[in-house]
């Protein structure tokens, strides 16, 4: 029965012969090394459990998850398959542009570079993903279901772990509790449960003085 089994694995091919012919593999591992970049991405979060800064790969890797945990758990009506992709890309302009403070006076002109990086990816040899463009557009100006999902998510998860790190990086970047409460105020709208509890947690940091009381 085992050689069966493996004269099944062994005659299975995942390419295309005709296809593969034409592919580059120098392309195709050129392009994942040009991923790999966003792993030299620091943020301003500290990781749990560790003094040293989240990078922004670590965080679209949490965010892809926390999503789909969220829409499941919810029993959201959305596109998994959007959702996710779009957590993905999320942070892939950041390559170039490098990570942007929440709370810095240039955010609102962050996503300018970061658009600029996803085309620059979305030309480079080796890259199969066609879409790339629209999927990162999607999550940065879209109105969908999914994108307002990630949105809330995407200021969940640096909360979190603010929260979790004793306020390190609140305390550390003299942030304020008007600046955290307005950076999360929309979410009442779209996710009124998940900011009510910000809300209390926000009142929390505050009294324990690691959100500066103005």
């Amino acid at each position: 029965m085992l050689e069966i089994i493996m004269s099944s694995i062994k005659s299975r091919q995942l390419t295309h012969s005709a296809l593969a012919s034409n592919i580059d593999i120098h392309d195709v591992t050129h392009f994942l090394l040009e991923l790999d970049a966003l792993k030299r991405v620091n943020r301003r979060s500290y990781v749990t459990g560790a003094n040293r800064l989240e990078n922004s790969a670590e965080h679209s890797w949490h965010l892809a998850m926390a999503c789909w945990s969220i829409a499941e758990l919810f029993e959201l009506d959305v596109n998994q398959e959007k959702l996710l992709k779009m957590a993905l890309v999320h942070d892939l302009g950041e390559i170039d542009a490098g990570d942007t403070f929440l709370y810095a006076d240039t955010r609102g002109d962050a996503h300018l570079e970061e658009r600029a990086g996803i085309a620059r990816l979305q030309g480079e040899r080796g890259n199969g993903i066609s879409n790339l463009n629209e999927i990162w557009e999607e999550q940065e100006t879209g109105s969908s279901t999914e994108t307002q999902l990630l949105k809330v998510v995407d200021r969940l998860l640096p909360f979190l772990l603010n929260l979790n790190t004793n306020g390190k990086t609140w305390i550390e970047l003299s942030v304020t509790r008007s600046q955290v409460s307005e950076a999360h105020a929309f979410i009442k709208d779209s996710f009124p449960s998940i900011h009510d509890w910000l809300a209390a947690q926000i009142e929390f940091a505050t009294q324990q003085g690691w959100l500066i009381d103005t």
